[in-house]
């Protein structure tokens, strides 16, 4: 292969998400001058945009942007996003800390402008490959090859990649997503996708955050629905975001979770799970049980929970979908028809195997199978490779919660901008040419 026309990067993102944008931010910032390029198989900046209900408020503090934490004087931070859009002083009186998801999206699509950089979207890696060193030591680069959305080809080359897919849509086992059953990660496009087809009655099964949501959004703007909330608990459990356990989401916690012991991160997952996994907010939790509880007065039977349940199959029947519900309380099935199933049982972690290609083969694992990183999020490689391969995402195992929530973002980015900038600037990534 001629590799003299090839594009060749000190950092070549893949996937455009806040996390990789963050990146970007930080590269940007930074004190010294780094080549990157950026490729997002969307064909635009997006994030869950499936789920920006008009009144979806975000989980995390408006400070837990993509700069702040990391540098408080940041030209990127929602402080100056604020300004900028002439809304600062309005924010402020409101005297909330959490923003809108609308808002908070709007943000995001704001620091992208910002940019120098800009990313390339409807680009999808298609495989990713060592380039041997010419001296005959290790790899020092990485080929990525890429389909764009035209249907061509692009190669590029780069020192150190960084892998941001995100997190994938999870279903109820033995349930698969179609016409009449969603995942909630799509529910807004699902949603305009049946404009002017009658929607008379839906369930939504999940426990979490999305799932009350969601009910609570089908019951204020489609007045016409009866909605059926299946939850395997009683109900909603209140999300723990009160301020020692918010603690676990603090810069200073990714290292206490790192360096502990196997006994210690589990006993972490086991306590605060609370804090972001199957829980709702407190002010959706009581606004929902106002609701129906003004429903059975009324009795307009448009709210209808089915506690201690679970779905276990949906097949098509009369133009919507028949599910079978397992109670929990009783041992018993049965069956019950809907218009449409949303499934909002949230997301599986990012596996990065499937997009390192022929690369996970340099890539060490630990007892579990699990791929070994070290504290800066870089894949511990083979002696075969010693270009830089780092992670956002898919490291909950070695560095907690928070490692693919927005909480630590700009921290977690600052820490893979610095190792990235430290490598180039020792020559560790640039020793070798090409083959």
């Amino acid at each position: 292969m001629d590799t003299s026309s090839l594009e060749a990067y000190d950092v070549v993102g893949i996937g455009f998400g806040p996390s990789n944008l963050s990146l970007a931010v930080a590269l940007e910032e930074g004190p010294h001058q780094v080549t990157s390029a950026f490729f997002e198989r969307q064909p635009s900046l997006g994030w869950h945009r499936g789920m920006l209900l008009p009144s979806a408020k975000m989980q995390v503090s408006f400070l837990k942007d993509l700069a702040t934490f990391r540098n408080p004087a940041t030209r990127f931070g929602f402080v100056s996003y604020l300004h900028d859009v002439g809304r600062l002083t309005r924010f402020v009186n409101n005297q909330d800390f959490f923003s809108t998801r609308r808002e908070f999206h709007d943000y995001l699509e704001w620091a992208e402008s910002k940019l120098t950089l800009k990313a390339d979207y409807s680009c999808e890696v298609t495989g990713m490959s060592a380039v041997p060193a010419a001296d005959g030591g290790p790899a020092r680069r990485i080929r990525v090859r890429m389909r764009d959305g035209a249907g061509g080809t692009r190669t590029v080359e780069a020192l150190n990649v960084v892998v941001s897919t995100g997190l994938v849509p999870r279903m109820p086992a033995g349930l698969e997503a179609g016409e009449h059953v969603w995942h909630s990660s799509g529910f807004l496009h699902r949603l305009r996708e049946r404009e002017g087809r009658p929607l008379r009655r839906v369930a939504v099964v999940g426990a979490g955050q999305s799932a009350a949501e969601i009910v609570r959004y089908l019951h204020d703007h489609l007045p016409e629905v009866r909605v059926t909330a299946i939850v395997p608990s009683y109900g909603y459990a209140i999300a723990d975001d009160t301020p020692f356990a918010n603690q676990v989401f603090d810069p200073e916690a990714v290292d206490r979770y790192f360096d502990g012991s196997q006994r210690s991160k589990d006993a972490i997952w086991d306590y605060h799970r609370n804090t972001n996994y199957s829980v709702v907010d407190d002010e959706v939790i009581r606004g929902l049980y106002e609701r129906a509880y003004a429903d059975e007065f009324s009795g307009a039977g448009r709210l209808d929970f089915r506690n201690l349940a679970r779905v276990t199959e949906a097949r098509p029947a009369a133009g919507g979908t028949r599910i079978t519900v397992h109670s929990l309380a009783d041992d018993e099935t049965y069956g019950l028809d809907v218009d449409v199933l949303v499934c909002a049982t949230g997301y599986a972690p990012m596996d990065p195997t499937a997009v390192l290609g022929d690369l996970d083969a340099h890539c060490l694992r630990d007892e579990a199978g699990r791929h070994r990183v070290t504290r800066d999020y870089r894949l511990v490689t083979g002696e075969g490779l010693d270009a830089g391969l780092y992670l956002q995402g898919g490291t909950e195992h070695t560095h907690g919660l928070a490692s693919s929530l927005l909480s630590n973002i700009a921290v977690r980015s600052g820490d893979i901008a610095r190792s990235i900038t430290a490598r180039l600037l020792s020559g560790a990534a640039t020793k070798g040419t090409d083959a």
